[in-house]
């Protein structure tokens, strides 16, 4: 009889210990009674009642999911693989328990289709050169489909963006004609501004015949600094006729 009254206390401890829930700060207890939701606990200490309710932990902490490299063709025919990184959390756990049978798979693969439906419709230019418009359109479209999980998208970033050997070096060639380009257009702007200015001096110069003769004795003096040469100063047609009419 005593055994009988020692085995009931056992029983009956086993049910109160069971019974007794601790949660964390960023722990949640979604409560099932007989099989249907009636109510989310947590977080601290809490009871449930043994055999006749069950709970499912959920976690409120974001969580990092690495997207694994998936192939892209764009939209100019470019084959390109992608990784990104999804920061989601839970903001619902009845919805997260009750809508999806595992959010953090569904979350997954919903990402991945979402990153090459939207990669798909862009070149390869703006992949390379508008990420933060890009992670911002594919995070608003998670956002938008995990809402009914309970789930929350917080930020999504693509993380690298690989290109085979044939495409690297076809962007180094284009990279490389363009940089030729820009400094054949600086080139011809500074031929076509000396020319204005090389104008602009001859015009005062053909008004100023003074000018012109300084500036033509400056550019014998230069040469004859440069080299030890014999220089013939052509005689001035006007000085010549000065001096025929003052005999």
């Amino acid at each position: 009889m005593i055994n009988v009254v020692y085995i009931a206390l056992g029983i009956l401890a086993l049910l109160v210990i069971s019974a007794i829930k601790i949660l964390r700060e960023y722990e949640r207890a979604v409560v099932f009674t007989l099989g249907r939701f009636t109510s989310t606990k947590g977080p601290g200490l809490f009871l449930i009642i043994p055999l006749i309710q069950q709970m499912v932990k959920i976690d409120l902490r974001t969580i990092v999911l690495e997207i694994p490299p998936q192939d892209v063709i764009s939209r100019d025919n470019v084959s390109v693989r992608v990784s990104a990184i999804v920061y989601f959390r839970v903001v619902d756990p009845s919805r997260a328990v009750i809508q999806v049978e595992d959010y953090f798979m569904a979350v997954g693969q919903l990402a991945q289709t979402t990153l090459r439906s939207v990669l798909g419709q862009h070149e390869l230019d703006e992949m390379l050169a508008e990420r933060t418009k890009l992670n911002a359109h594919i995070q608003q479209i998670l956002d938008e489909h995990t809402d009914a999980w309970g789930i929350k998208v917080g930020i999504v970033e693509i993380k690298q963006i690989d290109l085979n050997e044939t495409m690297i070096r076809a962007i180094a060639k284009q990279a490389e004609a363009e940089r030729e380009r820009r400094a054949k257009v600086i080139h011809a702007d500074g031929e076509f501004q000396a020319s204005a200015k090389l104008f602009d001096a001859a015009e005062i110069l053909i008004k100023n015949p003074q000018a012109l003769q300084l500036r033509y004795l400056q550019t014998l003096s230069s040469i004859a600094e440069e080299k030890n040469s014999t220089i013939v100063f052509p005689f001035p047609v006007e000085m010549l006729t000065n001096f025929i009419n003052k005999k």
